[in-house]
């Protein structure tokens, strides 16, 4: 069982499903939204339970990002041909129980910081 919550509480999602595709993406909107490096998994959407209000905001043509409008938390990021949704690994509750498997859209990477741990990086 995988489960998380925002940092205020007020939304909690689970799901009993094997998360894929466990990234840390470095894309401008994944910067912006949260400050950093997003990290997500994923898994399908009728898998995960959300309970709570999740604010959605309509990041592109291509995607919405969902959270929390009490306290902020960035929470869910799903594309809107796609019936899978990723949640934010921040969010997930110890233990996880999911590894990192690479990092994405490395061509949009700050210059503050290297990626030093290994993983394939996709520009």
């Amino acid at each position: 069982m995988i489960s998380g919550n925002c940092l205020c509480g007020q939304i909690t999602f689970e799901t009993e499903a094997k998360a894929t595709s466990a990234s840390m993406c470095h894309c401008v909107q994944c910067s912006k939204q949260s400050g950093g490096v997003w990290a997500s998994a994923q898994v399908h959407e009728d898998a995960l339970k959300i309970t709570g209000d999740v604010s959605w905001f309509e990041a592109s043509t291509t995607a919405k990002r969902g959270f929390c409008a009490l306290c902020g938390s960035s929470l869910f990021w799903q594309a809107h041909d796609e019936d899978q949704i990723s949640f934010a690994l921040g969010a997930v509750n110890a233990p996880t129980g999911i590894t990192l498997e690479r990092h994405i859209f490395t061509a949009d990477k700050s210059d503050y910081y290297s990626i030093a741990d290994g993983l394939t990086q996709k520009p």
